[in-house]
């Protein structure tokens, strides 16, 4: 807002979305093509059938798409119905992408012994026909590679137009002088801190076969303690940084009140059966894993220690206060699992974990699910 002296400013989420379904799509056959040797009924490639082009996601997919597509204004591309209501498109998409995952299946074990050249040209024309399904029910989206005339007019009632490229728009909202876009900082630096204690902390994790552009940055995450990433988080929202972060919505929340609390249930009291796994057991038996991706917009901080969390769902208006709910510092202790974070609002001796190499988890572990 401040670049474009604007009263106010959205940007398009129909945008991303519509080139995050198409790269999904391509994503998951180009894992079809390098896993024909796979069997069909194996854990990977029911695994990768399950869900291949969800709404869901991890923060190096919005930085994929920001670097590749760029950025435009909501008023360049608003929210269609299909958009706001995405399910029966999710759904044709992903029975076309089982049904071609058949096919190219068929295709590499066939007598004529198929050359990976046939196979990928297979693959193209599958992803044509993806691209003609999102277009029908998405509308046409910008170009990335071409300029959009945007006219708008500043706080002041002055009009201005501007023609400039997605990629280009992305770049003006990241100088750190004005506005800064996507959670508040500069898209590309920022990394994702994950506390997950079934795993070594200061080592980096990856997840395999997870992502959405194919050859672009992988999925990573620095392991670290609670008070590290609650001390990041603090630092981030102090310097006026809103925080992404990855949890398990729906255990001790009460989504019409808009609390998260580990005392807000007591199943002790009411069945005298007490609850006691800790997060490691909960991740390792399938009871707990990232559900559900939100914002700390606000933190209450007393004698030096968080007391509890403000957090921006987008569930609507007319869930918890206005789409805000209050999150007990307890609850972010054994339910989030993971923070986006600039940077310099860590340790050098977290920062060199990035430079490390990653220990691979496997696709259908808790990690690797879309917040």
């Amino acid at each position: 807002m401040k670049k474009y002296n604007l009263e106010s400013f959205e940007l398009s989420q129909a945008y991303l979305f519509f080139w995050d379904k198409l790269e999904k799509a391509n994503y998951f056959l180009e894992n079809v093509l390098d896993t024909v040797d796979e069997p069909l009924d194996g854990r990977l490639l029911q695994e990768l059938m399950k869900s291949p082009v969800g709404d869901g996601g991890q923060w190096d997919m919005v930085a994929n798409l920001v670097e590749k597509y760029g950025l435009v204004p909501q008023t360049l591309y608003p929210d269609s119905f299909n958009a706001k209501n995405s399910s029966i498109m999710g759904s044709l998409i992903t029975t076309k992408l089982r049904e071609d995952c058949l096919k190219i299946r068929a295709l590499a074990t066939s007598p004529s012994a198929t050359t990976r050249a046939t196979l990928s040209a297979a693959k193209e024309k599958m992803m044509r026909e993806i691209h003609l399904i999102l277009t029908l029910m998405l509308g046409p989206p910008p170009s990335p590679k071409d300029k959009f005339t945007w006219e708008y007019y500043t706080k002041d009632g002055a009009y201005k137009s501007l023609s400039i490229t997605p990629t280009a728009f992305s770049d003006s909202l990241a100088d750190k002088d004005v506005l800064r876009a996507c959670n508040g900082a500069n898209v590309h630096t920022l990394f994702s801190l994950v506390n997950d204690p079934r795993n070594s902390y200061l080592s980096l994790l990856s997840v395999s076969r997870l992502g959405n552009v194919w050859n672009a940055r992988p999925i990573t995450y620095v392991n670290v303690d609670m008070p590290t990433m609650k001390s990041a988080a603090i630092a981030m929202l102090r310097a006026g940084f809103p925080v992404f972060f990855g949890s398990d919505v729906g255990k001790y929340s009460d989504s019409s009140a808009g609390i998260m609390d580990t005392e807000l249930y007591d199943y002790e009291l009411g069945f005298n059966v007490r609850l006691g796994m800790h997060k490691a057991e909960r991740l390792m038996t399938g009871e707990s894993a990232m559900t559900h991706a939100m914002v700390l917009t606000a933190v209450q901080v007393e004698d030096g220690k968080s007391v509890r969390w403000r957090v921006e769902n987008s569930w609507s208006d007319s869930v918890g206060e206005k789409g805000y709910f209050v999150m007990s510092d307890e609850w972010m202790d054994e339910f989030c699992y993971q923070a986006v974070v600039a940077p310099e609002f860590v340790s050098k001796e977290v920062k060199k974990v990035l430079e490390l190499e990653p220990t691979m988890l496997e696709l259908w572990d808790p990690m690797g699910a879309l917040a």
